[in-house]
């Protein structure tokens, strides 16, 4: 009998060492779809730790990492091959860099022996990938695919994360690497960097002379864990929050000192409560989403940066303080340096007639339904630690400006790119981070339609959350904004299919809302099923015009 002999220890190849690598970083799941060119990564991932889940789109594939990035802090990756597949990565990828969602693309790609001449589907990805990622590489040498990888994942997660790219030749992939090659270790977590205590003491100093400060918070702030200190910092101070819509549930809505979101393209209450400033306590705030000419187009407010990176240049955003460190440090810091003891009475006045407002929907039974009334039951509805995702349309406005959070990162909404079509994948990744909550995406028929296919790669999965479909017939944001500008619409309007026998064609579950009550019901019955629901809702649109009117009304009143 022969006696059993100890394995030998495998020359890998550059493929191989790549997916140790991405072990090495802590990834769990890869989105995307095989191809030829990256056949060599894909058997690598056979043994390994990481699970590939095979999508039905490459953009599906970058959205589902952009939405695993925007929940977890951690680089979500997605792979594609050259490219159409590459292409088709572009629009996701896009989009966890204008969100600042760490994210990390990989694409296969010709040899490196063919670059040279025309050949089938060759592109130069990373000139085509540079322009929206924080950095683009191409692997042209076996022996650095651990600095690639390592470097990726640096770039994508620092402040501010975002997008990169790894490119990797087929003849690249194949090739056999030294022993000595090992994946780079990730760099232990930086010791806290505390900002500068003469301008701590400057922007103290600012707060307590101040006579209407009120805090912008953006999307920062729930990247460095800031909820608590900017909670206790406003309760403390006694100063109105106001966020961006990537900032909601940044402090909790029913806080007394939380006041609404900003965002939507027309003035609303939160602007009435900006515009009366004379400073602004800007907390992790992210220009890509709410313009500073919106607020201070006169640029005569002053205003106090706080962030974990220095302020951004803008003619409009002109800091009379920057607090650049920790931001719970230095919030902790400022708040024992001032004091307020002055409520801030025009906010919670603002802040009065916009709830009392929305009170006026609670038991609206209209059909189709009024936007409002559908957000009201779908907060009603979920709990505080479940997650929305919102798709991007006419009903992102409505989310934005109505659904109210009590925690960060439990009302997704894309709005930094903004990209149609996160809808569906964003609530499978969801779903794969938090499979313990109720997870549900609100779609337009538009953007229902862009990416529905990853259905079944949910059904595949064994993953259950519901697709609420305000259904209008048509691409209701720009409807909305050819009404508002120009009176009548054009080259808006389509069919759709039954939304729930689609359902059930893609082994789903269908249901179609009749009546307003028919909601919370079918809402109740779709999180039993083991599988997603699909809701289709009709949706009363003829409230955008009428909100456009009554924001106007707000602007001119001279009481608010």
């Amino acid at each position: 009998m022969l006696e059993d002999k100890p394995m030998e220890n495998k020359q890998l190849n550059t493929a191989e060492l790549m997916v140790k690598c991405l072990e090495a970083e802590g990834v769990e799941y890869i989105f995307g779809i095989p191809g030829e060119e990256n056949l060599a990564l894909v058997a690598a991932l056979k043994n390994s730790s990481i699970q590939f889940v095979t999508t039905r789109h490459e953009q599906g594939a970058a959205f589902m990492a952009d939405m695993y990035g925007r929940l977890t802090g951690k680089a979500g990756v997605c792979l594609s091959t050259l490219g159409p597949g590459a292409t088709n990565l572009v629009t996701g990828v896009a989009d966890a860099q204008g969100d600042g969602a760490p994210l990390v693309a990989i694409t296969g790609q010709v040899g490196t022996d063919k670059m040279h001449i025309t050949s089938h589907q060759l592109l130069d990805l990373t000139k085509m990938f540079e322009p929206i990622t924080k950095r683009a590489k191409i692997v042209v040498r076996p022996d650095t695919i651990g600095e690639i990888v390592r470097l990726a994942f640096k770039y994508a997660e620092s402040e501010r994360p975002g997008a990169t790219y790894i490119d990797l030749p087929v003849n690249i992939s194949k090739m056999m690497v030294s022993d000595e090659e090992k994946p780079l270790k990730r760099a232990k977590a930086n010791l806290k960097e505390f900002a500068s205590m003469q301008n701590v003491e400057l922007a103290a100093a600012e707060i307590f002379r101040a006579q209407n400060p009120v805090i912008l918070a953006g999307s920062g702030a729930v990247r460095a864990g800031a909820s608590h200190a900017l909670t206790h910092f406003a309760e403390e101070l006694k100063i109105p929050v106001v966020n961006t819509m990537m900032a909601k549930g940044v402090i909790p809505i029913d806080n007394p000192y939380a006041m609404m979101t900003v965002g939507i393209p027309q003035k609303d209450y939160a602007n009435k409560i900006l515009e009366s400033a004379d400073l602004v306590i800007a907390v992790g705030y992210d220009l890509v989403e709410f313009a500073p000419a919106v607020w201070n187009q006169q640029r005569k407010i002053k205003i106090i940066h706080i962030g974990s990176s220095p302020a951004d240049t803008n003619k409009c955003y002109q800091c009379t303080v920057e607090v650049v460190g920790d931001m719970t440090e230095s919030l902790n810091s400022i708040a024992r340096r001032t004091t307020r003891n002055t409520e801030p009475e025009h906010a919670i006045k603002v802040y009065k007639r916009f709830s009392e407002e929305q009170k006026l929907y609670e038991e609206d039974d209209s059909f189709p339904m009024k936007p409002q009334k559908i957000i009201h039951d779908v907060r009603k509805f979920l709990g505080k630690d479940d997650i929305l995702v919102s798709d991007v349309g006419a009903h992102k406005m409505w989310i934005g400006r109505l659904y109210g959070c009590y925690q960060p990162n439990t009302c997704i909404i894309s709005n930094g790119f903004a990209s149609m079509g996160i809808g569906v994948p964003g609530a499978v990744a969801a779903k794969l981070v938090h499979p313990d909550k109720k997870i549900i995406t609100i779609t337009g028929d538009g953007g229902f339609a862009m990416n529905s296919q990853e259905l079944e790669t949910a059904v595949r999965l064994g993953l259950n959350f519901a697709v609420l479909i305000f259904n209008d017939s048509g691409y209701g944001l720009i409807k909305w904004r050819q009404l508002d500008q120009y009176g009548e619409s054009h080259n808006v309007d389509f069919t759709n299919p039954d939304f729930v026998k689609l359902a059930e064609a893609m082994n789903c579950k269908g249901y179609k809302v009749e009546k307003a009550g028919d909601l919370m019901p079918i809402l109740e019955e779709a999180f039993k099923q083991k599988v997603p629901a699909i809701i289709d809702c009709a949706v009363d649109y003829s409230e955008n015009t009428k909100l456009t009117e009554h924001l106007k009304k707000i602007c001119e009143d001279p009481e608010l």
